[in-house]
């Protein structure tokens, strides 16, 4: 694999000419003519699309309409419900609603079918399509039902991905839906776009999960791709089937890319036969001269069956690698893990180690990425005639959607599956996230589905528990079980994969999921659960700021799972107050009761200025006295009445991973009202701190100005958001007051207004 460090021209989709000195001399000697770098750069795919969907006139600031949306059922209702506060009367566009993550309705009493009816009246309310639990996860009714040649889909789940079929796709949080529900735009500089040149062809036993850990082994830490478009061509490209491409891209969310694209050709068009909507697919090709802001060279051939070890997708291996170097891969493993689990349980894997073989507890092929028919197809091949042994190690099976588990049931590859010992179960997402499947303490599991941070597969170290998740490529997963839990490349399997044709058979869909076909009726009144809760008012930003910094993470990167656990919360995530209960509870216990002290004094501030109380704010939170009369030394106009009080958490790097608006929404439900760190791990939880009203602080990497449970004093917040200030000037409030400076990196106007007016509810309320 090779990334270039500069920008590259693609001539004729096949002739990579680096950028440089020679570059235009030796692109005009290849097509007989001059273009510019800045011509060649509206030839790539992702321009194309984006300048379709763009309504700004302006390619360097787009405000981009969406051609559909979609959500499933932990984000749907918070989404609904703030659209529904803003005044939303119709789905403008098709938006699809799924159930796929909180299917599991024995958890939380009544409140996830709860969830599911709120979501069927609103489909039927407000003209959108309604696909009920176990019929299929998310990602996968999209590629079936909504992906098309040259459209734009926005999605509530961060591996919202189909550019593997021509549909340049993005997850972010809710916010970014209820704009696209109110008719108002997405709104983002024009992105880098790194090519993807493939060449060669996979070998026997190697599966899409392989190349993609291969990318994000390379790309992650580095930031290569970083809020950029993938796009994807080369002449390797045509070696793929849509299958082993799909199962690619959705994984490129990992990389912390922007969203992605692929070249099409008559496999794509066979996918869209096969669905039967031939009328979708479009030809796509980057033009005659392309220009990238950068390139990685992948040899199909060379690369190998991968794993990544715990606990991060970008902790990457061949499964050789880690057979032949035990103890060091293993030793590295469990150094990592005393950054990521800060210590609080033991963890070793040496105890794996078992006459010289690693054995494994668990494997799990499931979900968006592991789920598709010819992964499971490929498991079912190498798994004949073997058995998973009567043990410990267990294997579950979980096919993307019902129509693809029928045509499973109808070429016995589930039978197969079955027969060895294994389960097969219906769509549900749960392993992906930690509600399904949780391994025993101290268990290893390999699943081929899209993440392994701490706990993502549903343990929890404040109950003293920790298991841990490894990512692999389907057909490696088989051949370990079929090894009964020794780890086993799928390279080393010595028989035949069959050719299995899928038919996609539409009445299962046009049988069970309600379509309202776009037309809404405003006459159905909305099923509401008990657990099924408004968002908190909000209040405008004030002209001052004093923030208690009630959380201080100097881990290299702060997941969403962290910030705000996944699993057994989801039942919580239409209870705004319910879930905010959960914050940072497995990195930060203590954070919740901290801010929540924070919170009693700002909403005592509030009641006194709106006359409601006489009381001041020191009377329900005494510390804050000395502070602001520490304030009141150097700036003496400051008082209750203009200076907000809040909380804030710095860390190094947060958000990394799920699309979730909660693990901001959370913090400002419990009166966060900004993050500050050194940078994001990603645009989108950084919008969604913007629409709830958090203020995105940027301070330089070093010795930090202020520590855990410090005061930071911040004048004139208001006018610098308003007037749009380089830099803000702050004060920790110490013995003295110490200044420093913070940034608030690029913001649009509307972003700014919302922060404004204190989050996107306000910036909408009718």
């Amino acid at each position: 694999m090779k990334l270039h460090e500069g920008g590259v021209y693609l001539v004729g989709g096949s002739k990579i000419i680096p950028d440089g000195p020679e570059a235009q001399m030796a692109v005009k000697a290849e097509t007989g003519k001059e273009i510019s770098k800045e011509e060649a750069k509206k030839s790539t795919i992702a321009y194309g699309i984006l300048e379709a969907h763009n309504t700004s006139g302006n390619m360097e600031k787009l405000k981009i309409k969406f051609d559909k949306l979609t959500s499933h059922d932990i984000t749907f209702v918070g989404i609904i419900q703030t659209a529904r506060a803003s005044g939303l009367e119709k789905f403008p566009i098709p938006y699809v609603l799924t159930n796929c993550h909180n299917s599991l309705c024995a958890v939380g009493g009544t409140i996830n079918e709860d969830d599911h009816m709120f979501g069927l009246t609103c489909a039927k309310k407000y003209g959108g399509v309604y696909v009920p639990p176990h019929q299929a996860v998310i990602h996968q009714y999209a590629r079936e039902m909504l992906a098309g040649g040259g459209r734009m889909i926005l999605g509530s789940d961060s591996h919202t991905r189909y550019g593997a079929l021509g549909t340049m796709a993005m997850g972010e949080g809710g916010p970014e839906l209820v704009k696209q529900l109110l008719s108002q735009t997405y709104d983002i500089n024009m992105p880098g776009v790194v090519g993807v040149y493939f060449t060669g062809a996979p070998q026997k036993g190697v599966g899409p999960q392989d190349v993609a850990l291969a990318i994000i082994g390379e790309v992650f830490a580095n930031g290569y791709v970083k809020n950029k478009v993938m796009e994807f061509v080369g002449p390797g490209v045509a070696c793929l089937s849509a299958d082993f491409r799909i199962g690619i891209d959705v994984m490129t969310t990992e990389t912390t890319c922007l969203s992605s694209i692929w070249k099409t050709d008559d496999r794509i068009k066979e996918f869209y036969d096969i669905h039967g909507r031939s009328e979708d697919y479009k030809e796509l090709n980057p033009g005659q001269v392309a220009y990238y802001d950068g390139m990685i060279e992948i040899d199909l051939s060379q690369i190998k069956p991968m794993i990544a070890m715990p606990f991060h997708p970008s902790n990457t291996y061949t499964i050789d690698e880690v057979n032949a170097n035990l103890a060091d891969v293993l030793h590295d493993v469990e150094e990592r893990a005393k950054v990521s689990l800060d210590g609080q349980v033991p963890y070793s894997l040496k105890d794996k180690v078992v006459n010289g073989k690693f054995m494994v507890d668990q494997g799990i092929i499931a979900g968006c990425a592991g789920g598709g028919f010819e992964n499971i197809c490929a498991a079912a091949d190498i798994l004949k005639g073997r058995y998973i042994g009567s043990d410990g190690f267990t294997l579950s099976v979980y096919p993307a959607s019902m129509p693809v588990y029928m045509e499973l049931i109808k070429n016995g590859c589930a039978a197969t599956i079955m027969e060895t010992g294994a389960v097969m179960k219906t769509a549900f997402c749960g392993p992906c996230f930690g509600a399904g499947d949780t391994p025993a303490n101290n268990a290893f599991s390999i699943r081929h589905s899209t993440r392994n941070f701490p706990n993502r597969e549903g343990s929890k170290l404040q109950n003293g528990q920790i298991s841990s998740v490894a990512l692999m490529d389907a057909r490696s997963i088989a051949a370990t079980a079929a090894n009964k839990g020794q780890l086993t490349p799928a390279t080393e399997f010595d028989g035949n994969f069959e050719q299995y044709k899928y038919y996609f058979d539409s009445k299962i869909y046009e049988n069970r999921v309600f379509d309202s076909k776009g037309v809404a009726d405003p006459s159905v009144e909305i099923q509401f659960g008990p657990n099924i809760k408004d968002w908190p008012k909000m209040v405008a930003l004030t002209d001052n700021l004093v923030l208690k910094v009630v959380s201080e993470i100097h881990d290299p990167v702060t997941t969403t799972d962290e910030l705000i656990p996944s699993g057994e919360t989801s039942s919580f995530r239409s209870n705004p107050l319910g879930l905010a209960e959960f914050t940072l509870s497995r990195k930060d216990p203590a954070y919740v009761g901290r801010a929540k002290e924070v919170q009693k004094a700002e909403k005592q501030r509030e009641a006194m200025v709106a006359g409601e109380s006489k009381d001041c704010p020191c009377t329900v939170l005494a510390e804050i006295k000395p502070v602001m009369d520490k304030i009141k030394e150097q700036f003496t106009d400051i008082s209750f009445e203009n200076c907000g009080i809040g909380s804030t958490i710095f860390a190094v790097k947060p958000g990394d991973g799920s699309a979730r608006e909660q693990a901001a929404s959370c913090q400002k439900v419990l009166g966060g009202w900004a993050n500050i760190a050194n940078e994001y791990a990603t645009k989108r939880y950084r919008s969604n701190l913007i629409n709830w009203g958090m203020l995105p602080f940027i301070i330089s990497e070093g010795a930090l100005p202020f520590e855990n449970l410090d005061y930071i004093f911040v004048p004139d917040i208001k006018k610098a958001v308003e007037e749009k200030w380089t830099e803000i000037k702050a004060y920790a409030v110490k013995d003295e007051l110490v200044e420093f400076t913070m940034t608030l990196g690029e913001l649009t106007d509307e972003e700014r207004e919302i922060i404004l007016k204190g989050c996107l509810i306000n910036y909408n309320r009718v």
